[in-house]
């Protein structure tokens, strides 16, 4: 278990404490750990975090927070991967467990990278809900937008985490709740077994689903002051990006906002 194997800070490492461990089906599970006084980040970006090795060196992977930037602890997303180096281990991690947890989060997927507008579309994949559940929990986003959409394409009907929450536009949110019952719209597709919406991102963006009801007119995509971020499957950000190139958006970075982003440390 992960908890047998000691774990020492590093310079670039600190040691943490699993709090909890949401196991949402088979092949998908949510943990929070605690957070170092120091830990700052903004919502949407993405940490290492990871184990000892089997060869006494830490393995780590890239995480996105799923915890808006103000909580006081770190929540992660993670899929299960049964011969994964990491993730057959973490999968396995119990409350009271050690992780390392890198010193320096980092990413493009934060307000800073884009120009203002007034709707917003998270589009994500898989795991690739994490950072929009970071940036939905975070007031700043509704400060920003008039309107917020998360859209989340999974395979299983069991895939879509935070399913519950999501329906409810987080309204048991204290800090977001009534922004979000507003503002936020949750755009749930699943591609492999019936549900209400059966299609792939790229097909609610061609038929329209994509813009129907609070989120209005236009029925499309609109550079002017629609902005996206993507998160998730490559197949996903390489078709959603070419679309909107198509649309006359330009891709944007922490250094040079634009009207879309994606998380490049995530494309190989």
């Amino acid at each position: 278990m992960p908890g047998q194997f000691p774990l020492e800070p590093t310079a670039s490492l600190t040691v943490e404490t699993v709090v909890s461990v949401t196991h949402w089906n088979e092949f998908l599970f949510s943990f929070t750990i605690t957070r170092p006084p120091s830990f700052r980040f903004r919502s949407g970006e993405f940490v290492m975090i990871g184990l000892m090795g089997e060869n006494g060196r830490p393995l780590l992977r890239a995480y996105s927070m799923a915890s808006p930037a103000y909580d006081e602890v770190l929540e992660f997303l993670s899929i299960k991967v049964p011969d994964g180096p990491l993730t057959s281990r973490l999968q396995k991690i119990q409350p009271g467990d050690h992780i390392f947890l890198g010193r320096k989060p980092t990413g493009t997927l934060v307000t800073d990278a884009l120009l203002p507008g007034r709707r917003l579309f998270l589009l994500g994949t898989g795991t690739g809900l994490a950072p929009w559940m970071s940036l939905i929990r975070d007031p700043e986003i509704y400060d920003r937008f008039e309107q917020i959409a998360v859209v989340h394409s999974v395979r299983g009907v069991s895939d879509l985490a935070y399913r519950d929450m999501l329906e409810a536009r987080l309204a048991d949110d204290p800090l977001v709740g009534e922004m979000a019952a507003e503002r936020l719209t949750y755009i749930p597709t699943v591609t492999r077994e019936p549900f209400h919406t059966n299609q792939r991102i790229e097909g609610l963006m061609l038929d329209g689903t994509l813009f129907q009801g609070s989120l209005g007119d236009p029925k499309n995509f609109d550079h002017t002051h629609d902005r996206v971020m993507l998160c998730g499957s490559m197949t996903m950000i390489k078709e959603v990006a070419a679309m909107l190139e198509g649309f006359g958006f330009t891709e944007g970075a922490n250094s040079h906002p634009g009207e879309y982003v994606i998380e490049r440390a995530f494309v190989g």
